[in-house]
């Protein structure tokens, strides 16, 4: 499922998504990151917001507005959703997250699943996708 950029998801289309399995998830990730150039993390005043594994800090990302937003609540209610262009993750996010040891979580859905993936290893595979 590609959508253009202009295109808002309804509510049915969000939950649908959300669904998929973390495989499909990842997918629809990368194929969205790609399509629009970005990626969506949450923000508050001090940075990212983070989830943790039992192995893992990691940095959850989402492919549009819309899912970054239904994780704002409770103990993230003071976020904002902000994209990140591709150029910007690939010269700087990469990095970053492999120096400070950090993860990316892939578009995590509601029950906080999502595949984890070394930022290298996440970088691969959007490129992986740009291809195709």
């Amino acid at each position: 499922m590609q959508l253009p950029m202009s295109t808002q998801l309804n509510a049915e289309q969000l939950k649908t998504i959300e669904s998929y399995g973390e495989t499909k998830r990842l997918k629809y990730l990368l194929t969205q990151a790609n399509s629009n150039n970005e990626l969506w993390i949450l923000t508050d005043e001090h940075g990212c917001m983070m989830l943790n594994t039992d192995d893992e800090d990691c940095v959850p990302v989402w492919p549009n507005k819309e899912f970054a937003k239904q994780w704002i609540n409770d103990d993230w209610q003071n976020c904002q959703a902000q994209a990140i262009s591709l150029n910007t993750w690939f010269s700087r996010w990469t990095q970053g997250l492999l120096d400070d040891d950090l993860s990316i979580v892939a578009f995590p859905n509601q029950q906080q699943e999502g595949l984890v993936l070394f930022a290298d290893e996440f970088e691969f595979e959007l490129k992986q996708a740009q291809k195709n």
